[in-house]
């Protein structure tokens, strides 16, 4: 079959033919017809299969009609990366060589001045991140009831890094009768449930089975020690001896492990650059442009980079780290073998990885080769009772810094910020404790008729000569508690102010008399 034979538009397929494709892929011959016919597409295939393509090329023969209007696009593409907007925004360049569609992309990293600009002027396509779409709705700055074809792209993906709730709150804002592509590699139950909510009557299209990977692919285990180290040695040594190498894609499972190996491989003088979610939007463009055209041979990566990139030529993957999920084995290794050409896809395992390994070969429907030693059954018993012992050891040790169970960790903590606070603490609370029963009293003051309370400032010699008598009746503070004792070792002594008392040593302007002026 020749694209021809697809229902593309003239335009369309001259600039297929100029970009050197004859013949479709599984998943764009048996696509592309429903795309045009109107239905509702649920496309499930492995990564590297054309999908892209899939939607791309039906969507620029529909849109040959009618015209955008300001702030209402007339399709809408959602993607979970930058990166795979980028991408998907590159197919329209590439392929709309014949058509004058405007393209919006609409991205975090970018600001929102120039995207609102080329809202306004009007956008046949918008291809966004859920997140910076919701950010512009909310805005005011866009409208989606003009939206005629939704595509939801690698929604496992969305799934995974928890964009669904997104996903399901953008389907209800753009109209019903939308036509809606859907494409995943996965079908797990969430994904089920979201295409039997928002796709109507929709024609499955699936090219192979979930989470298969491609035959073009030679994949290897090769056994590490646990040490950081081990897997870094080992790491460099299989760059340097792996078989028709070009370049490839060193994949970690977290960020912190990104930038420590790549540290290390720029030290011993590798061609290498890093991509990772804490990296902004200019810099992850440098790398993997830099990575395509050839001038580095390294990219170190998490799985921001394992969905969809698509880097036509890459000779090798290694998992640096044995991925947690299965699924994730899937996409990374799907980065080489791409389009028909062979690729290597080599593993490091330590002891501790061997349940996650289980998980991938149930996952595959197939073993994986060891190169070399396999790791034994002891050495996976060892790794999984050391981990035991260190977790115990971790709930006491790590107790102290407040790592360990919850409770010990706060008490200690608390404890040694109190003694660091104020010393003793416990007599202070103790003397408090004590002095209430001095309340009662108190409150009972405080309580008294307004006529029983003392003068206002205007008739301040009769209220000190009724000071005395209140200090009379009041009771003692030291059948409450103890009484605050001076330095000296005396209680302090209040000044006595009635009239006998001696006020020669006062200054002047204390016994001059207070006057107020009426207002």
């Amino acid at each position: 079959m020749s694209f021809s034979e697809l229902g593309l538009s003239a335009k369309v397929q001259a600039a297929v033919a100029s970009a050197g494709y004859t013949t479709p892929t599984p998943i764009q011959a048996e696509a592309i017809p429903h795309v045009l016919a109107r239905r509702d597409v649920l496309g499930i295939a492995q990564t590297g299969t054309g999908k892209t393509a899939a939607f791309t090329l039906p969507m620029l023969t529909m849109l040959e009609e009618g015209r955008a209007r300001a702030r209402m696009p007339r399709t809408l593409i959602l993607e979970p990366t930058r990166e795979l907007a980028a991408q998907v925004e590159e197919n329209f360049v590439k392929y709309g060589t014949n058509h004058k569609l405007s393209v919006a992309l609409l991205i975090g990293g970018v600001s929102f001045g120039d995207q609102d600009a080329k809202l306004t002027r009007g956008v046949d396509v918008l291809i966004a991140t859920p997140g910076r779409l919701l950010d512009h709705f909310e805005r005011g700055r866009l409208l989606l009831t003009g939206v005629e074809l939704l595509v939801i792209d690698e929604a496992d993906r969305m799934l995974d890094m928890g964009f669904i709730p997104d996903i399901e709150r953008i389907c209800k804002m753009v109209p019903f009768t939308r036509q809606t592509l859907f494409f995943t590699a996965t079908m797990p139950p969430e994904i089920q449930r979201i295409t039997e909510q928002f796709l109507h009557n929709p024609v499955k299209v699936e090219v192979s089975r979930p989470a298969s990977t491609a035959g073009t692919i030679t994949q290897k285990l090769i056994k590490s020690g646990r040490k950081d180290f081990e897997k870094r040695d080992l790491l460099r040594n299989l760059i340097r001896s792996a078989d028709n190498f070009k370049n490839a894609i060193i994949f970690c499972n977290r960020k912190s492990e990104v930038a420590t190996l790549y540290k290390s491989l720029q030290k011993h003088d590798f061609s290498v650059t890093a991509l990772h979610g804490d990296m902004d939007q200019r810099a992850r463009m440098q790398a993997l442009a830099s990575f395509r055209d050839g001038s580095i041979q390294l990219l170190v990566a998490s799985d921001v980079a394992a969905r969809g990139l698509d880097i036509p030529d890459v000779s090798h993957v290694f998992n640096y780290d044995t991925p947690h999920h299965p699924e994730d084995y899937v996409h990374r290794i799907g980065r080489t073998g791409r389009a028909g050409r062979l690729g290597t896809a080599i593993t490091i395992v330590t002891p501790e990885d061997m349940k996650s390994l289980s998980a991938i070969e149930k996952l595959i429907g197939q073993p994986i080769g060891w190169e070399g030693a396999p790791v034994s059954a002891e050495d996976a018993t060892e790794a999984r009772r050391e981990r035991r012992s260190e977790g115990g050891r971790g709930e006491g040790g790590r107790g102290e810094s407040g790592r360990g169970e919850s409770g010990r960790g706060r008490r200690s903590i608390g404890t040694s910020r109190g003694e660091a606070r104020g010393g003793d603490e416990r007599p202070a609370r103790r003397e408090k404790a004590a002095s209430a029963e001095d309340r009662p009293a108190r409150r009972e003051t405080a309580a008294r008729p307004v006529e029983d309370r003392p003068a206002r400032r205007d008739d301040r010699p009769a209220q000190a000569e009724a000071r005395p008598a209140a200090r009379a009746e009041r009771p003692a503070r030291s059948q409450g508690g103890p009484r605050p004792v001076s330095s000296g070792g005396r209680p302090p002594q209040r000044p006595d102010l009635s009239d006998e008392a001696d006020v020669s040593h006062l200054p002047q302007f204390l016994l001059r008399p207070i006057t107020f002026k009426s207002r």
